[in-house]
């Protein structure tokens, strides 16, 4: 009886390879390129400047409030998703996904109709940081729900109720059980989430308010640097974005790694 390999040969992994090349390496080594048009000092230049570095401050800033944000209630959604049963419980689950299917600056029309100058509720967020976070947590609300959410489904309650019969309280259960195995799929949401902030656009687009210094985060400052012809400065802000986002994914991808590992030999 033939065997069927895990393998797909090299005609499967130049495929591969080659869309890869064309979607992902050859579009940011061409960004990479004109960032140093103007050699290494026009690209410390473009990223130094006071205003290039104040955006970045506020994006990185907001992203991680947003990815702690997404820890916490992302991590109790996805377990009220899987643990309890609720009229309504299908439709709450389909809404999580609603962010990757609706265009972000309806998110961002949406937000300004509620929290903008003639607020129905009598809460102003326009062109204010916790604006940005508001938009920035709505769109990336579900990476540490579906990340954490398949993780929880497959986890094994044998050893929650054993320690349950032990006395452990639900706390110490959550803690010392439950989180561990979590960790990777929260770390890695979180840093999906992250990455994903610091590049948005539409959501913050009109309740942002695109105030320099305050408000300006890094995507409407690389906009900004496109309209009044300074591509190089665009370009070098968008190149400092990237590796700020996979140095990220990396190192949450190094931590999860090890956790993993060492739940193992634990095991």
């Amino acid at each position: 009886m033939a065997r069927v390999t895990g393998t797909v040969g090299p005609v499967g992994i130049g495929i591969a390879t080659l869309w890869l090349s064309v979607i992902v390496l050859l579009p940011l080594a061409a960004l990479t390129v004109a960032s140093f048009e103007e050699g290494v000092g026009g690209f410390v230049d473009a990223v130094t400047s006071p205003v290039a570095l104040a955006s970045l401050r506020i994006t990185v800033l907001v992203s991680a409030v947003v990815a702690v944000i997404n820890v916490f209630m992302g991590t109790l959604i996805a377990w009220v998703l899987v643990r309890d049963e609720f009229p309504g419980k299908r439709i709450v689950n389909a809404l999580i996904d609603l962010p990757f299917a609706l265009p972000t600056i309806v998110a961002s029309i949406v937000l300004l109709s509620l929290y903008g100058p003639d607020s129905p509720i009598d809460i102003q967020l326009n062109a204010t940081q916790p604006g940005l976070v508001v938009a920035l947590a709505f769109v990336t609300l579900p990476f540490v729900v579906r990340s954490v959410q398949p993780v929880l489904i497959e986890l094994d309650r044998d050893v929650e109720e054993a320690a349950a019969s032990l006395g452990a309280d639900n706390l110490t259960i959550f803690r010392l059980v439950v989180l561990p195995t979590l960790a990777p799929a929260i770390l890695g949401g979180a840093g999906l989430a992250f990455a994903r902030a610091i590049g948005e656009y539409g959501s913050v687009v009109l309740i942002g308010g695109n105030i320099p210094r305050e408000t300006q985060v890094a995507s409407q400052y690389i906009q900004q640097q496109i309209e009044i012809d300074r591509p190089v400065n665009a370009a070098a802000v968008s190149v400092a974005l990237l590796a700020i986002a996979f140095v990220t994914l990396c190192v949450l991808r190094v931590l999860a790694s090890r956790n993993t590992r060492r739940q193992e030999q634990a095991s």
